[in-house]
């Protein structure tokens, strides 16, 4: 039976456990790097990442362990998802974060990895799964069953094995075909809802594909794909656990649910966080920043750690705002009610200004 879950998403069976966290926001997700072996037309990696050796924890990018370590501790996460790229293009960077983050967390901090067949051999896999990798996801080439048979190799390790690509829309005897080889062989199979990549590699525009409305970059097709093939797979019997990831699910349940975490961990004492997960504050704008500082704090007796400088600008309680504001623009001081992101990159989503 197909079910619709309350993440914008559907599935037969259980949800693997890297998926079970990921709705949760509860998944770092660790960029190893650009660089893949594949040239997949349908990438959707943006063209600062694509095929460039860069690394990224979430939205953050990083050099070293301890980076990634300390944005596991601020989004409060419970497990990482390697991802790229292909990590296996990087194995002593991958082996090596695997074991410090499972050093560091324990065991039970649970790590997925996302490659291709074309990197695989039985050394490399017992490398992975002797750093403690806890399950493995192939990316087949749904157009070329070459590398398939490498999923034999993966089996001859205890982990989690499974299958996950996108739902391209008439691509459906390829999907059948695909599912018909590895049904029996992997514990859950997973499929993407395809979008549109913004970048200059993605070939699906001059391909034809289109999206399902302006707003949206999932493309028109790719959930009727995925429902078809997973109506297959019950036709089959085929015992297999099965989920239709959606665009949506990455974008409201994933991303969402982590950046709510992010942000109780980051708050400064003068922030309110919104259902969302987004930081509410105050901002009074100065020539001077640091002289306006220590007249505020002199004259309206405002404690110190609710007033902190960022470049041309004083950081704020919105209330303190709000309270002040008669007095503030009568000093000729820009004030603003901003939204910011918790990511690493502050993003600001709007400044009202007073």
């Amino acid at each position: 039976m197909i079910e619709k879950t309350k993440f914008y998403s559907k599935k037969t069976g259980q949800l693997a456990k890297g998926c079970r966290q990921c709705v949760q926001g509860k998944k770092l997700v660790y960029f190893v790097t650009g660089i893949c072996p594949r040239y997949c037309y349908f990438c959707p990696i943006n063209d600062k990442k694509y095929q460039h050796d860069v690394i990224f924890a979430n939205e953050r990018p990083v050099k070293n362990i301890h980076q990634i370590i300390e944005e596991v501790k601020l989004c409060d996460a419970k497990g990482a998802g390697f991802t790229g790229g292909d990590p296996l293009s990087k194995l002593f960077r991958t082996t090596f974060s695997i074991k410090k983050l499972k050093k560091q967390f324990g065991k039970d901090f649970h790590i997925h990895l996302y490659t291709s067949f074309n990197l695989v051999n039985e050394k490399i896999l017992k490398k992975l799964h002797d750093a403690g990798l806890d399950e493995i996801r192939f990316h087949a080439d749904i157009d070329n069953s070459k590398l398939w048979e490498k999923i034999e190799l993966a089996n001859k390790f205890k982990w989690d094995i499974g299958i996950e690509i996108p739902a391209i829309p008439k691509k459906l005897t390829q999907l059948k075909k695909l599912i018909n080889y590895f049904h029996n062989k992997i514990k859950f199979f997973n499929l993407n809802q395809l979008e549109i990549a913004d970048n200059e590699m993605s070939k699906l525009t001059k391909l034809g594909f289109k999206t399902i409305n302006k707003s949206s970059y999932a493309v028109k097709g790719s959930e009727e794909t995925a429902l078809k093939l997973m109506k297959y797979i019950q036709k089959k019997k085929y015992r297999l656990n099965i989920h239709y990831c959606t665009a949506k699910l990455k974008d409201r349940v994933q991303l969402g649910e982590r950046i709510k975490r992010r942000a109780k961990n980051i708050a400064k004492p003068y922030d309110m966080i919104d259902k969302e997960g987004l930081l509410i504050r105050g901002a009074i704008y100065s020539k001077d920043p640091k002289k306006t500082r220590k007249e505020l704090i002199k004259e309206f007796k405002i404690p110190k750690e609710l007033l902190e400088i960022e470049k041309d600008r004083i950081l704020t309680g919105a209330w303190i705002i709000q309270e002040l504001k008669k007095q503030l623009k009568e000093k000729k001081l820009k004030i603003a009610i901003i939204q910011n992101y918790p990511t690493w990159d502050k993003l600001e989503v709007s400044a009202d200004f007073l």
